[in-house]
C-alpha cells in the first residue's frame, strides 16, 4: 500500500508539472485571483474576533460595550463584506475565465498534436476515444485550474491564522482541535483514491460511447440496409450499462467520502463544545473566547472540508490532465516539427532499395528487400495479388508509415532527411476511398490550395472533368455536400477529388486503385481525368482492373516475392508469365 501511494504521489506530481506551464502563462490573472481570495478569507477570520470583542465587553462589569463601539464594529465589518463581495466576484467570473483559457490551450495543443501523429497511431486508436479527451476530458481543467490554487491558499491561511487566534486564547483547546484533524484526512484516503480510479474508468466509458455511436451512425446506410437496428440499440444499451455501473459505482466512493467528512464534522464540533466549555467552567477561557472558538471552529472545519471536498475536484481534474498527458506523450511522426531539408524543383525520380515493411506489432512482413524505380515524368504501374503490398508502397513515400529496412530515394534525397511538409508537398495521392470534408464544392477543392482564387478552382475543376456537373447543381460550386459528400456519387466525389490535386499540382502523383470501386461509365470519365492529371507528372498507378494500365511506360508485378515481373504491356503479354495470366483472368 505504501509503495502504491508512493506511485500516486509521483504520477500526480508528474501530472501537475505537465500542467503548471499552462497556469503560468496566465500567472498575473491568477496572482490577482489569489490576493482576492486573501480577502475573503480575511473577511471570514475577522467575524470571530469581532464577536469575541462584544461578548466580552458585554459580559465585563465597566461598560466597555458602548455605541460607539458597536457602530465601529458594524461599519468595520460590512466594509469588509463589502470587499469580500468585490473580491468574490472577480474570483467567480476573472478566476473562470482563466481557466477556459488554460482549457482551450490545452484543447489546442492536444488537437496541433494530433495533427503530428502518424497513421500507425491512428489505426490502433478509436476515434471516439480521440473525441472524448479533446471535449469531455478538459471539462473539469477549468475549475481544477481556477480552484487549485485558491484552494491551496485559503485552507492554509486559514488553518495558521485560526492555530495562531486559538492559541492567543487557549493553547490547549487549540491542540485538541488541530490534534483531531488529520483523522478526517486518514479515514477519507480510501474513498478518495477509489473515486481517482472511478473517474478515469468513466471516461474510458464515455469514450467506448462516442467511438461506438460514431462506428453506428457513420455507417447508419449498412445498418439499415442488413435491417440491423436492433443490433445497434443493443451494442450501445450494452456500453450505456457499463458505463451507468462505473458512475454508480463511482457515486457509492463518493457517498462515503461525504458521509466521513459529515461526521468528522460533528466530532470537531463537539470537542470544540466540550473541552471550551470545560474550560470555561474552570475559569480558563473567557465567554468571549469560547464563543470566538466556537465560529473558529466553523471557520476552520469549513475550510477543511473544503479543501477535503475539492480533492473530489482535483481527482476529476487529474484525470483529465492523465488522459491530456496519455496522447501527448506519443511520439509525433519524425520531421512534423518541421526539421529536415526543404526541397525545391522536384523532378520526381523515385528510388526504393532493398526495402522491407512490415506494421507495428506484429513479425509478418508486407515485402521485404524490395528494389523499385520509377524515373522522372514517367508513369509506373503496380499490379499483383492482395496482400502483396502495393498499397503499402504509396504510403511508404509520403511516409505515412516508416519502412522497417532500406530507402527510399526522392530525385537522389533520402526521404527520411527531408521535411515531411516539403514531401508531402510534392505528392499528390488520389486513392479509392474519397474523403471530402462537410463544406461546398468550392471548400473541398480549394483544400489543395487554400489561397487559390475562384479562376484556379474552376480551372482544375475543368481539368478533372468536374466542372460541367458541378454547374448543373443548385448552388453551384457554393453547393453543401453533406458530411462525406454524402450528396455527389462515386464518379462526382473522385472527379473532385482529382481536381484537388490538380490545383495543388504536386510533381509527383499516387493513383491508388483510383477508378475500382466506379461504374463503367464513371470509370471512363475519372480515367479521361487521371490521364490528363498524369501528364508531365512522374505517377505511380496501383490497378486491380488492368485494362487502365496498359499505356503505362512501366507495370511491375508486386507479389510475396518482390517484383517477379516489370516491363510494358505488350512485352509482358508476349512473356506468358504472371501478368499475363492476370489479365487473362481479368478479361475472361
Amino acid at each position: 500500500m505504501k509503495k502504491l501511494n508512493l506511485e500516486n504521489f509521483r504520477k500526480n506530481k508528474r501530472l501537475l508539472k505537465r500542467f503548471f506551464p499552462y497556469l503560468k502563462k496566465h500567472r498575473v490573472m491568477m496572482y490577482i485571483d489569489l490576493f482576492c481570495a486573501s480577502l475573503t478569507t480575511a473577511g471570514e477570520i475577522v467575524l470571530p474576533l469581532i464577536v469575541r470583542r462584544i461578548t466580552n465587553a458585554g459580559v465585563a462589569s465597566d461598560g466597555s460595550l458602548t455605541l460607539k463601539l458597536i457602530i465601529e464594529t458594524v461599519l468595520l465589518y460590512l466594509l469588509m463584506r463589502v470587499i469580500d463581495a468585490l473580491a468574490n466576484y472577480y474570483m467567480a467570473t476573472q478566476g473562470h475565465f482563466m481557466g477556459t483559457k488554460i482549457e482551450t490551450d490545452m484543447r489546442n495543443d492536444l488537437f496541433s498534436h494530433l495533427q503530428n501523429l502518424s497513421f500507425s497511431y491512428y489505426d490502433n486508436t478509436k476515434i471516439g476515444q480521440l473525441m472524448s479527451r479533446l471535449t469531455s476530458d478538459l471539462f473539469d481543467i477549468t475549475e481544477f485550474a481556477h480552484h487549485m490554487p485558491e484552494e491551496i491558499l485559503i485552507t492554509l491561511i486559514k488553518i495558521v491564522a485560526c492555530f495562531a487566534i486559538f492559541a492567543s486564547m487557549n493553547i490547549w483547546l487549540a491542540l485538541i482541535v488541530f490534534a483531531a484533524m488529520p483523522f478526517m484526512f486518514i479515514f477519507t484516503k480510501k474513498s478518495r483514491v477509489k473515486m481517482k480510479e472511478a473517474f478515469k474508468e468513466s471516461r474510458f466509458r464515455v469514450g467506448e460511447i462516442n467511438a461506438q455511436a460514431e462506428d453506428s451512425l457513420l455507417g447508419i446506410r449498412v445498418v439499415k440496409s442488413f435491417a440491423n437496428e436492433d443490433i445497434e440499440r443493443k451494442k450501445f444499451a450494452d456500453n450505456a450499462h457499463i458505463y451507468y455501473d462505473v458512475k454508480t459505482k463511482s457515486y457509492r466512493y463518493m457517498g462515503k467520502f461525504h458521509t466521513t467528512v459529515r461526521l468528522f464534522d460533528g466530532v470537531m464540533y463537539i470537542i470544540s463544545v466540550g473541552v471550551g466549555a470545560f474550560f470555561m467552567s474552570r475559569g480558563l477561557t473567557t465567554a468571549g473566547d469560547f464563543t470566538a472558538s466556537l465560529l473558529m471552529v466553523t471557520t476552520l472545519v469549513g475550510s477543511v472540508r473544503r479543501l477535503i471536498e475539492f480533492s473530489e475536484q482535483f481527482n476529476r481534474g487529474i484525470t483529465g490532465i492523465d488522459r491530456f498527458s496519455e496522447v501527448m506523450d506519443v511520439a509525433a511522426e519524425a520531421g512534423s516539427d518541421g526539421s529536415g531539408k526543404d526541397m525545391t524543383d522536384v523532378r520526381g525520380d523515385i528510388e526504393f532499395r532493398d526495402v522491407s515493411f512490415k506494421y507495428e506489432g506484429t513479425d509478418k512482413y508486407v515485402f521485404e528487400h524490395l528494389d523499385l524505380t520509377v524515373e522522372s515524368g514517367k508513369t509506373v504501374a503496380v499490379v499483383g495479388p492482395s496482400g502483396a503490398g502495393k498499397t503499402t508502397i504509396c504510403n511508404l513515400i509520403p511516409r505515412f508509415y516508416m519502412y522497417t529496412s532500406g530507402e527510399i530515394f526522392l530525385d537522389g534525397n533520402d526521404i527520411n532527411t527531408l521535411s515531411l511538409r516539403s514531401l508531402r508537398n510534392a505528392i499528390g495521392v488520389v486513392q479509392q476511398d474519397v474523403y471530402l470534408f462537410s463544406g461546398s464544392v468550392r471548400d473541398n477543392i480549394c483544400y489543395g490550395k487554400t489561397d487559390a482564387t475562384d479562376e484556379e478552382i474552376k480551372e482544375a475543376a475543368r481539368l478533372a472533368g468536374a466542372d460541367e456537373f458541378i454547374s448543373e447543381l443548385a448552388d453551384g460550386y457554393d453547393t453543401y455536400i453533406g458530411e462525406r459528400g454524402i450528396k455527389l456519387s462515386g464518379g462526382q466525389k473522385q472527379r473532385i477529388s482529382i481536381a484537388r490535386v490538380f490545383l495543388k499540382n504536386p510533381p509527383v502523383l499516387i493513383l491508388d486503385e483510383a477508378t475500382s470501386s466506379l461504374d463503367n461509365e464513371s470509370e471512363r470519365l475519372v480515367q479521361q481525368s487521371l490521364d490528363e492529371l498524369a501528364k508531365g507528372r512522374t505517377t505511380l498507378v496501383i490497378a486491380h482492373r488492368l485494362t487502365t494500365i496498359k499505356n503505362a511506360d512501366k507495370i511491375l508485378v508486386l507479389t510475396e516475392d518482390g517484383v517477379v515481373e516489370q516491363g510494358t504491356h505488350k512485352e509482358l503479354i508476349e512473356k506468358g508469365g504472371v501478368y499475363s495470366e492476370l489479365y487473362s483472368l481479368y478479361t475472361i
